[in-house]
């Protein structure tokens, strides 16, 4: 596991440290599970959108074109 050093500001970190005593628990506890929380929901939101997709692609809904674009094209400035 690694470490990581945070700057927060005075009131926030005075607030979450009266939670973490609130809740029987530490700060590191209290960032830990946000940043999990976080991240599951990305992880979530990334496979509804693929699903999303998947789906308007098996079911023909989209139109992507006979558009071919040549590599000098693709990087034309």
């Amino acid at each position: 596991m690694s470490n990581v050093t945070l700057a927060i500001d005075d009131d926030v970190l005075k607030k979450v440290r009266k939670l973490a005593v609130e809740r029987n628990t530490t700060m590191t506890a209290l960032v830990r599970t946000s940043l999990e929380q976080l991240a599951a929901r990305e992880e979530v939101q990334r496979g509804e959108v693929i699903a999303e997709l998947r789906e308007l692609f098996d079911n023909g809904m989209v139109n992507i074109g006979d558009k071919r674009w040549t590599r000098e094209e693709l990087h034309a400035r």
